[in-house]
């Protein structure tokens, strides 16, 4: 089946369309609580610095440093794994972005006026509207910083997304049958090539994930990606000797995987 990632404004009406989509299609809902139950599995030490660095803006020495680097590149790894599942509702961490260029996946944000959201959380969550707008702004404010500082885009760039909807203007019955019929219709694009491409990008997201969290290969420019034909490893190393570490570690992770190694020396 075709996959969903939603984006959301605290109070829109995203989280119930995501639920909505999930129990009507049989869809497994994939929400932070979720990742982290997986980020667990790392070690106690993610979940708590998770806990720590998740939805806040890091300062400049956090966003380079080992435990956030490697913190988010377990959330994405996390997140592109769930999807090779199909039948899975990403909720926000920046599926979108991950992502991007699969044939069968659907990227949707929901939107809605700042009152609109205020209404809409008072009912729900039984406080007064002050508290309201302190939560819709202060969650909102913390998810797009968070997301800038683990992809470096805007959160609500509509051009990252396939659809947007503004649950001012649409009742969330109405998306919520748009968003499914428009997933019945994608699945036919969950074709072996799709799945594919969504394969080697998941595998290079977990090779990236396990160098990351290695304290004994520390390297602040290393990344790791995807070609299409294998995985690629860039970044500038100390020496030979940290080279082979790297590589050595990288094709253990990737298994059978073709890898490109293009590290570079320092200076």
């Amino acid at each position: 089946m075709a996959i969903l990632t939603l984006s959301r404004e605290f109070g829109s009406g995203g989280r119930e369309i995501g639920w909505a989509v999930t129990e009507s299609l049989g869809y497994e809902y994939v929400d932070k609580e979720k990742i982290h139950d997986e980020i667990r599995a790392a070690g106690r030490d993610w979940d708590e610095w998770g806990k720590e660095l998740d939805e806040h803006c890091p300062t400049i020495w956090e966003k380079y440093d080992w435990s956030f680097r490697g913190y988010g590149a377990l959330v994405q790894s996390a997140i592109l794994n769930y999807a090779l599942k199909d039948r899975v509702v990403i909720m926000g961490r920046g599926g979108n972005l991950l992502l991007r260029g699969i044939p069968h996946a659907v990227r949707i944000r929901v939107a809605a006026s700042l009152e609109t959201r205020i209404e809409r959380i008072m009912v729900r969550d039984s406080v007064d509207r002050e508290t309201a707008r302190w939560l819709a702004e202060k969650t909102d404010r913390g998810r797009s910083r968070f997301l800038y500082s683990l992809y470096g885009k805007q959160w609500d760039d509509p051009a990252e997304f396939d659809f947007v909807f503004t649950t001012d203007v649409k009742s969330l019955d109405e998306i919520i049958r748009f968003v499914k019929d428009l997933l019945l219709e994608r699945d036919r694009l969950n074709t072996p090539e799709s799945r594919s491409i969504l394969q080697m990008r998941a595998a290079a997201a977990t090779v990236k994930a396990g160098l990351l969290t290695n304290p004994s290969l520390f390297v602040p420019t290393l990344d790791v990606l995807d070609d299409g034909t294998a995985i690629v490893l860039r970044g500038v190393v100390h020496n030979p000797k940290e080279h082979k570490r790297i590589e050595e570690a990288a094709r253990k992770l990737a298994g059978d995987l073709p890898l490109k190694c293009e590290l570079h020396y320092r200076g």
